[in-house]
């Protein structure tokens, strides 16, 4: 069978938060935009009952309904969504290729949002109470809902002894099932002096889970000793895991840099280290994951992807044109000296309009135009010839003879 291919400004992998956020604000832009999720749209984000958290709904929402209001708003602003399973992504340059089974989607900018998943225990009857059914895997998002109630933590880490303790203020009883030996965690010394000192924590050591059980909901953990092998029959209302997130990065592992964990490094634009790709929410490599959170990364990377197809478009039509040789001004609007050189590059501009291309590259705005071109630093001229740099002059205080640069230029 052959492929049928389809050709888009940004293509989006990935329908959570942060992935319909960067869509909304890309198709907001006039992009054409594609966002591709494998699943169900909103990520999990929609298997938390009530978000309480999440600002401008002072009596909350429910998981479901919020994202369906982020769809509907991503929909408006012309974003085409597709479920499928994405296969791969190449990287040819200007131009990506997120392949599927039965289409190839190019691409100018990629947006990696694939989220992750809680790790599991992998014990018998866990896959009967995930979500909304007893098991848990966020005490900020779920912690009302156990007010009064006794819940259990699977775990010892940072965010299990963190969270338990944020649980503390709405449950009646918090039990931390713990695989270490007695008074060992995982977690910093602070907060396991806080856990150890609250009277409503209590911890079952040398202790996993072997069996969730219950009727519609969870209503039994059964932990085993692993010294003693013993059964520990524990009566809960909800359970808590925190024993470590899985991002759903296998994909990308041979194509952007992953820590070792597998999270993506990205910078504050949310830029990977392969241009034109990005990455948001869950998958990043980050300290809180939050659907507000999701949100923000996906507001920057929406701006950022349509900033780079601006610039990128710019870089290939008008700096790397042949049709004219080219004078390149790189300045920075900061320093003074060149800002003085601009009415002389304005008078070259106009004598040689119809012979030379010349062009202002702000430095403080644009870095990446001058640095593509091999470039740092300003006042500098970059005389160019059929898209190529042929050789740069650095103005050491402000002094610089554009037109003698000019006239060589085209003469030449």
């Amino acid at each position: 069978m052959e492929k049928r291919t389809e050709e888009y400004d940004v293509v989006i992998i990935g329908g959570g938060a942060g992935g319909m956020t960067a869509a909304i604000y890309c198709g907001r832009a006039r992009l054409k935009t594609l966002l591709i999720e494998k699943t169900l749209m909103g990520g999990l984000a929609t298997y938390t009952n009530e978000i309480e958290n999440y600002p401008g709904f002072p009596d909350g929402s429910t998981g479901i309904d919020l994202m369906k209001r982020f769809e509907k708003q991503a929909k408006r602003f012309g974003v085409k969504i597709k479920l499928t399973d994405v296969k791969g992504i190449v990287d040819e340059g200007t131009v990506k290729i997120v392949q599927t089974y039965r289409t190839d989607y190019k691409a100018k900018a990629v947006i990696i949002a694939t989220g992750g998943k809680p790790r599991l225990t992998g014990a018998t009857g866990e896959q009967d109470f995930l979500y909304d059914k007893g098991i848990s895997f966020c005490a900020t998002c779920d912690a009302a809902r156990y007010t009064d109630q006794h819940v259990l933590i699977v775990g010892s880490g940072d965010a299990a002894i963190e969270e338990g303790l944020f649980l503390t203020k709405f449950a009646r009883t918090v039990t931390v099932s713990v695989i270490h030996d007695e008074g060992v965690m995982d977690a910093n010394k602070i907060a396991q002096e806080k856990a150890l000192q609250n009277p409503k924590m209590n911890f079952i050591w040398n202790t996993v889970v072997d069996q969730f059980a219950g009727n519609d909901s969870l209503e039994k953990v059964i932990l085993r000793n692993v010294k003693t092998n013993e059964s520990i029959p524990v009566d809960v209302d909800g359970c808590f895991l925190f024993i470590g997130y899985v991002p759903n990065t296998e994909l990308f592992k041979e194509l952007i840099d992953l820590t070792p964990q597998g999270y993506i490094h990205t910078n504050e634009q949310m830029e990977t280290n392969v241009s034109g790709i990005f990455a948001v929410g869950d998958v990043r490599n980050k300290w809180l994951r939050q659907v507000a959170t999701a949100v923000g990364d996906g507001a920057i990377a929406g701006v950022a992807a349509e900033r780079y197809i601006e610039e990128n478009d710019y870089f290939e039509t008008e700096i790397l044109q042949k049709e004219l040789p080219a004078l390149v001004f790189c300045w920075d609007p900061r320093d003074a000296a060149c800002r003085d050189l601009l009415p002389e590059l304005d008078k070259v501009k106009a004598q040689w309009n119809n012979q030379l291309k010349v062009i202002a590259i702000d430095i403080y705005k644009g870095a990446t135009l001058a640095e593509r071109l091999g470039h740092r630093g300003a006042p500098a001229i970059l005389a160019m010839r059929d898209g190529k740099v042929i050789q740069i002059y650095q103005l050491e205080g402000g002094n610089a003879d554009f037109e003698a640069i000019a006239k060589d230029l085209v003469k030449s």
